[in-house]
């Protein structure tokens, strides 16, 4: 079923637009808190993300916390008070979950703070544009905790274990060139990151879809396996797109030296 902007368009604390064909910008709106992540915007993101990864006509999705922050972490209102049963019960991981199985590819733009949950939230994206504001960080030690959804795990696959522990072992931040120098973002805008991250969601959106699709998948689950079990699972998602109408038609494009008309079957 086709996801239609009434019904999945959430009020605050998250904006949804349209800003390109196959494109969606979801953008954290809690401006006063620093888009501060709180159960509401967890549970509507994931929500959220997962309704448009249902929708056919959405090629890449964009989540932006606006041009002055990304987010500053979890809303620690919420947690000061908290025991370790109410912190499970939370069931926060769920919400994550929505965001790693998406099969649609994600864009992070950063400007500003993501620190703690906000860097987590980065990391479940596929690419991250650093905005020239952008600082990255992992501040948790400082608060008496650690990371909790991927901070550890994402970070260290990202950046490798030496740059990965001195952000969590000392809660330092990284600016954004830092973060590029050492793959903790795609890359630098020369500002603001949301026209270059919007500009790379439509030069994604005009690719083939079941391409791009399984090229995220087989990242995604081969990056943990042992290499000739990811080569077999490649092999296996090339030989599928052999498949595809857009395979024929890149190809025949190709040799017929004009612009592919790709329908995302």
């Amino acid at each position: 079923m086709t996801v239609h902007e009434e019904r999945f368009c959430p009020e605050p604390p998250l904006r949804l637009e349209h800003p390109g064909a196959g494109i969606v910008l979801l953008t954290l709106d809690r401006p006063a808190l620093r888009n501060a992540l709180d159960l509401e915007l967890r549970r509507t993101l994931a929500e959220t993300v997962q309704g448009l990864d249902e929708d056919p006509s959405v090629r890449v999705i964009v989540i932006s916390g606006g041009p002055t922050v990304f987010a500053a972490g979890a809303d620690l209102g919420e947690l000061v008070e908290a025991g370790p049963l109410q912190v499970q019960q939370r069931r926060v991981e769920h919400y994550w979950q929505a965001l790693a199985q998406c099969r649609k590819p994600i864009i992070a733009a950063v400007n500003g703070l993501a620190l703690g949950g906000g860097c987590e939230l980065a990391l479940h994206a596929d690419l991250i544009v650093a905005g020239a504001t952008a600082r990255f960080g992992q501040p948790e030690v400082r608060l008496g905790i650690m990371p909790g959804a991927g901070g550890t795990q994402r970070l260290v696959r990202a950046v490798g274990k030496y740059q990965a522990l001195r952000l969590l072992l000392t809660g330092c931040l990284v600016g954004a060139e830092e973060a590029l120098a050492m793959g903790l973002a795609s890359e630098v805008a020369e500002e603001d990151a949301l026209p270059r991250a919007l500009a790379l969601a439509g030069e994604i959106a005009r690719l083939p879809a079941l391409a791009v699709a399984q090229i995220k998948a087989v990242v995604r689950d081969g990056a943990d396996l042992p290499l000739e079990s990811a080569l077999l699972l490649e092999r296996q998602a090339f030989q599928l797109l052999f498949d595809s109408h857009d395979q024929k038609e890149g190809m025949r494009a190709f040799l017929e030296k004009r612009e592919p008309e790709y329908q995302g079957r």
